[in-house]
């Protein structure tokens, strides 16, 4: 008879178990759905015991909500991340937010696919829901404040208009984006998601990115 390998025992930090747990959860839920997500087949996914689960998550619940505020925060995280090494214009820095929205890894099938399998709880789940808003408002509020910076007389109202409007264009282009990859051509959907924000914006994001994200290259 084989012996039965063992994975090698290895202490790892409380972040990284934590961070292993939701991976391996967030894995699961987009095979087959928050279904699949079973303690036990978290565990086994994660490579810990059932009952190691319940020491970083009182929960599945809990687990699971996390799972998912992560993928939304990893999306939030990564337009913040861009601003990074950009100039102090608000033109570019804004172009860079929206620039990292459509372009991979945020624009993934993966994510589209792990987003949709939840969209049905968030509406049974209150505190899945509120964890949705939480990531939402994050997302809006981030965008706001650089729309805000602009040169240009806006009032609150508008500006929180502003912001509601260009997070729900550039939701359809990351779904569509995401969804049908061939589609499009390369570019195009981050092209398209620059000169549409900034028509309803009124300013011209395009001219203010062009040598930033498409050097030697000129936009239609």
């Amino acid at each position: 008879m084989q012996p039965t390998l063992r994975r090698a025992y290895r202490r790892e930090s409380e972040e990284t178990r934590r961070a292993d747990l939701i991976a391996a959860t967030q894995a699961l839920v987009s095979e087959g759905g928050p279904e699949a997500a079973t303690v036990r087949a978290i565990a086994a996914r994660a490579g810990v015991t059932a009952g190691l689960i319940r020491h970083y998550f009182q929960s599945k619940d809990e687990l699971t909500r996390a799972a998912y505020l992560s993928l939304m925060d990893g999306m939030t995280a990564q337009g913040a991340g861009a601003l990074e090494g950009v100039g102090a214009l608000p033109e570019e820095r804004l172009a860079a937010f929206v620039a990292a929205s459509l372009r991979p890894p945020v624009v993934d099938i993966g994510a589209v696919v792990l987003w949709a399998a939840y969209v049905n709880k968030v509406r049974t789940d209150e505190a899945l829901l509120a964890a949705h808003e939480t990531a939402y408002l994050a997302y809006r509020n981030t965008l706001q404040g650089l729309i805000a910076a602009l040169p240009r007389d806006a009032s609150e109202a508008q500006l929180r208009g502003e912001a509601i409007a260009c997070n729900g264009l550039i939701d359809g282009l990351w779904l569509e984006g995401s969804l049908l990859p061939d589609a499009f051509a390369q570019d195009e959907i981050v092209t398209i998601g620059l000169r549409s924000v900034g028509a309803i914006l009124g300013v011209d994001l395009l001219a203010h990115s062009a040598m930033l994200f498409y050097p030697g290259k000129i936009l239609p």
